[in-house]
């Protein structure tokens, strides 16, 4: 089941709200700057070494970002389900090539925004500056978060971690994804308690 265009503005809007208000007005502005798209399931929404000019905000689907390193192994970044953002942030930001693969785990649909979409939106209106700075700053604690888990912790801890910061997920990933994801083998994986 996909979402309406109107399903999906008003998802948007709620993320936007969560964090700032917006009268119509400027809602319909921010709107102008974004656009949708929808995609199947393994379908890439970002392919290494190709441009990556747009962050997406999930409306609805699973997607995942990957590394592949040169020995063929991939390293898992991120997971992203409906109302997380997912990019290559060094490619979005410095309009790079992507070094990252995301793709999609399930049948998605998200909005766009490209980095000059998003400038040009900052510029004109405040509050959105604002909405990305807190979004920006979340994912930056997040990812340090992450780092310090994978270089600390033992594999039952971020496992347990896992579970209680994305319950969900354990129906929605491939067990051999949430292994990579944590680091971990498969093997290992399955001994712990739950899976």
């Amino acid at each position: 089941m996909h979402f309406s265009a109107q399903d999906m503005e008003e998802i948007l809007r709620e993320q936007i709200e969560k964090i700032v208000k917006l009268s119509d007005e400027e809602f319909r502005f921010t709107l102008s700057h974004f656009t949708t798209k929808t995609l199947k399931k393994h379908q890439y929404l970002v392919q290494a070494g190709e441009p990556a000019p747009n962050d997406h905000f999930v409306v609805k689907g699973l997607l995942k970002s990957s590394y592949l390193d040169e020995l063929g192994k991939t390293h898992i970044l991120q997971f992203a389900m409906e109302d997380w953002w997912i990019s290559d942030p060094q490619a979005y930001h410095n309009k790079l090539n992507a070094t990252l693969n995301i793709d999609c785990l399930e049948d998605t649909q998200v909005y766009l925004i490209s980095i000059d979409n998003r400038e040009k939106l900052c510029a004109e209106l405040q509050k959105m500056e604002y909405f990305f700075m807190k979004k920006t700053t979340a994912g930056y604690i997040a990812l340090q978060k992450r780092i310090l888990s994978l270089m600390s912790q033992r594999a039952e801890e971020r496992f347990t971690q896992f579970v209680q910061l994305y319950p969900t997920l354990l129906q929605r990933v491939p067990k051999a994804l949430i292994a990579s994801y944590l680091g971990i083998s498969r093997e290992t994986l399955s001994r712990m308690p739950v899976v």
